[in-house]
């Protein structure tokens, strides 16, 4: 069990990364995460229910730790693609109420599983056995309705709410995020009129990433003097982008076969073009 979950962790961090870094758009990404975690789900599932756990602390923790840290991410980008198709095209104040709507839903499941939140934040572990144990649940404990519509052998009464829980947390941080850029893009438009309008990076960040470095060796802006973290950022701001970590993305350029494929491209291109004019 312990060497199986590490392998699928580890192969869901490493794709998910892939992802993120490999698509700009915020719905590209929750929807190729989605197809990902969805596989990996049936993949966990199917060895599950065919697993005997070797005693009722294994199948607790894995009940309570193992799965819902999996699950949650699936229910945080299926949440995502709801929020960003649903986002109202209008002013800032518009798209603020939208988003604080949003975080009043967050509230709401909180106060409605108030005694739960406190049992599993306060890593409390007495009704573990009620919680975490497949089989009949206590029919006096407060059920999501959603526990009955999944398979018996592959669900506890509260997994789904500890993985909401953890999904909740995600979905605050990512609609806070959100907001914080519709509080700085109305004290952009305030203070300074650049850009006025802003052209979207369509490639991938990996691309920008690669671009931006070598843009930084080479000193094209300031006389070089410039460092890696404010033309980053300068850039995110004019292509519309959040490039995330860039230093992770850059070791993992330093590990291609080719690492300047970007670049080569490029400069393909550009030749082409060339030669196609000089005909």
């Amino acid at each position: 069990m312990k060497t199986f979950i590490q392998n699928i962790n580890y192969s869901l961090q490493k794709k998910l990364h892939e992802i993120e870094m490999n698509e700009s758009n915020i719905l590209d990404i929750a929807s190729a995460s989605i197809f990902l975690l969805e596989n990996t789900f049936e993949e966990l599932k199917a060895f599950v229910v065919h697993y005997t756990f070797k005693s009722k602390e294994e199948e607790i923790h894995f009940f309570k730790k193992v799965k819902p840290h999996l699950f949650c991410k699936l229910i945080y980008y299926r949440k995502i693609c709801n929020i960003e198709t649903s986002r109202p095209a209008g002013s800032n104040m518009v798209i603020k109420n939208y988003l604080v709507k949003e975080l009043d839903k967050i509230q709401y499941y909180f106060e409605k599983n108030i005694e739960f939140y406190k049992y599993y934040r306060n890593r409390h572990n007495h009704f573990d056995n009620y919680y975490f144990l497949r089989g009949k649940p206590d029919i006096q404990l407060t059920l999501d309705s959603f526990y009955f519509e999944r398979d018996p052998k592959f669900s506890t009464s509260y997994d789904f709410t500890v993985a909401k829980i953890l999904a909740n947390d995600m979905l605050t941080v990512y609609i806070n995020k959100e907001l914080v850029k519709l509080e700085k893009h109305a004290e952009d438009q305030t203070i300074t009129p650049f850009p006025k309008v802003k052209e979207t990076w369509t490639r991938s960040k990996t691309d920008l990433i690669e671009l931006i470095y070598a843009l930084c060796e080479t000193n094209c802006f300031n006389f070089g003097r410039i460092n890696l973290k404010r033309l980053t950022n300068y850039l995110e701001n004019v292509f519309n982008i959040d490039l995330g970590d860039v230093y992770h993305t850059y070791l993992s350029m330093r590990g291609r076969n080719n690492r300047t494929q970007f670049l080569d491209e490029l400069k393909e291109k550009l030749n082409a073009k060339m030669n196609k004019d000089d005909q």
